[in-house]
């Protein structure tokens, strides 16, 4: 069965460079087309190509945000199903992607500056990343980066069950943008503090060991899958096909890596298509 994606974004933020890995990949890609050949399009291309990507930008919605609702609602009725992707970043990086490329901002035709086109275009493309089943923030990530995580969760799904991945984090570099849900760990009790066990992970047994002897730990993380158990079927039962789950501690070495390791090897059963990323862990 044909994967259908439709790739949007705002300017700078790497739609080009995903709707490319897409493309590699064998998908028929589009950059820009006109909504209402939306339709058209799939009747052209079905059943010839294993999947098509469609780039969707404030070009396409400037006079036609209500459109784009009603063809999605049309759409999701028919035989039709499209995935949303969204690709962002905060207002700072593109702000500074456009000024190192001397690139033109597209809606800077318009009279505005670059600032103003940046936040113009977030409020046009805001109907569409209402739709996103997935949503990508790019403002740490390099070109080669986006590919893999392109690759990775829309083409990594091979499965019809949900695919779920788990990030751990350091709060002290800041909270990943593009979670769905969001835990602290920092309350925990810290092997940072003591020394021996400061150079390990939470991969490690000497720092498993010493969590899984924490009461607090066992309480938090035993609450957190009572609660991911209970809400990410509703997810699931919504036609919801990526969930990221992200758990922070002040580094993102110790807690929060024992944390999301035990999660997954706790739901891989259930949901084959888990992945885990630590994001501090893979800085080094």
């Amino acid at each position: 069965m044909m994967k259908r994606i439709i790739v949007s974004g705002r300017s700078g933020s790497g739609k080009t460079v995903a709707l490319r890995a897409l493309e590699d990949q064998g998908f028929y890609c589009v950059d820009n087309i006109p909504i209402k050949l939306i339709p058209a399009l799939l009747e052209q291309v079905e059943s010839h190509y294993p999947g098509l990507a469609l780039g969707i930008d404030a070009r396409n919605v400037t006079h036609t945000v209500e459109e784009f609702d009603a063809l999605i609602q049309q759409i999701e009725q028919s035989q039709y199903h499209f995935e949303v992707v969204f690709i962002d970043a905060n207002d700072a990086t593109l702000l500074k992607r456009f000024s190192e490329t001397r690139r033109r901002h597209p809606m800077t035709v318009e009279g505005l500056s670059l600032s103003e086109a940046i936040e113009q275009e977030k409020k046009r493309l805001e109907p569409i990343s209402r739709y996103a089943e997935l949503v990508i923030d790019t403002t740490s990530k390099s070109p080669h980066e986006l590919c893999e995580v392109v690759i990775e969760r829309v083409l990594g799904n091979k499965s019809s069950r949900l695919s779920l991945l788990f990030v751990s984090f350091g709060f002290k570099y800041g909270a990943p943008n593009d979670a769905d849900f969001v835990f602290d760990a920092r309350c925990l009790p810290n092997p940072y503090w003591d020394e021996s066990l400061r150079p390990f992970s939470g991969k490690d047994q000497a720092i498993i060991e010493y969590l899984e002897n924490q009461p607090a730990v066992q309480e938090y993380y035993w609450q957190l899958k009572v609660f991911l158990q209970t809400w990410i079927p509703k997810f699931e039962q919504d036609n919801r096909n990526y969930l990221t789950v992200a758990i922070g501690c002040t580094g993102g070495h110790h807690r929060s890596v024992y944390v999301a390791e035990k999660l997954a090897k706790n739901f891989s059963p259930v949901y084959p298509e888990i992945q885990i990323r630590h994001r501090e862990l893979d800085k080094h």
